[in-house]
């Protein structure tokens, strides 16, 4: 024990050993190393003008050269902490660059996940009531090139075809999860893409519904059934023909009602 102690005495606190910044012989570069899972306030701007606050989740990754031990995790919650209470999409953007000078990396990858809300207003009674979408921001820069992703969760309802054709009445439906994915190379609303799919979905959903808006809403959904390929397919045609979208993916997951299973498809597109 007082061996220990002496050793500690001895260490200047003034010029600590920097242990990340040692020689690494195993001869392995790493390709994501960082940070996961830590809570930020931000500030998102929406299609109405006004801002919306809310809090993101992060993670945020560097590239490790063969020759480093490791990376300085504290330098990734630095950046961050720079920002405040400010991020917005702009400051996304130049976080990438600054993680990778900040870290001297050559390759950077920033994912930023939070619940994005919109005043939705019932179709019959006209109630308002605020619903939750997930919406994630995934940034990714390699030796100067950079790219923006962002990815949406969109709940809505889907109703089966076979199963309206098939019934003397009724049809089994259930809520569906649509997700997009889209590469973009100029800006694109949240909404924009909500819209899309909710436009293409037997009908889309609402937090709060009187009787009037559950029937309207019911006989919507009845009156345009759809596969989960045909969501997926409806649904890619829109990002297939926006020049703003470089690759996008959509995907749909029908959380089946009469089984225990769930339907799934994907539709995945690099356009040239």
């Amino acid at each position: 024990m007082a061996t220990s102690k002496k050793t500690m005495k001895s260490i200047n606190k003034n010029n600590l050993p920097d242990t990340q910044g040692l020689e690494d012989t195993r001869n392995l570069p790493i390709n994501k190393v960082g940070i996961k899972d830590i809570l930020h306030p931000m500030v998102i701007k929406q299609r109405s003008g006004q801002d919306q606050t809310t809090v993101a989740s992060f993670n945020m990754y560097v590239n490790l050269p063969h020759n480093l031990k490791g990376t300085h995790m504290s330098r990734f919650v630095h950046i961050l902490n720079n920002h405040e209470e400010q991020i917005t999409v702009d400051t996304f953007k130049s976080m990438i660059e600054e993680m990778l000078t900040l870290l001297e990396a050559e390759s950077g990858h920033v994912e930023m996940t939070f619940p994005y809300f919109i005043n939705k207003t019932a179709p019959e009674s006209k109630v308002k009531s605020l619903l939750d979408y997930t919406v994630t921001f995934i940034g990714e820069a390699n030796k100067g090139v950079s790219n923006l992703k962002v990815k949406v969760l969109v709940p809505v309802t889907s109703l089966c075809p076979c199963s309206k054709k098939i019934s003397a009445y009724g049809a089994h439906n259930q809520r569906s999860h649509v997700t997009v994915t889209a590469t973009i190379n100029d800006f694109m609303w949240i909404e924009e893409i909500i819209d899309i799919v909710e436009k293409e979905a037997s009908s889309e959903l609402y937090a709060l519904l009187k009787r009037p808006d559950e029937k309207h809403v019911t006989e919507l959904a009845y009156d345009n059934p759809k596969f989960v390929e045909d969501m997926v397919r409806d649904i890619a045609v829109h990002f297939a023909e926006d020049k703003r979208v470089l690759e996008y993916v959509v995907e749909s997951e029908n959380f089946e009602s009469i089984h225990n299973h769930s339907a799934y498809a994907q539709i995945h597109q690099v356009k040239e």
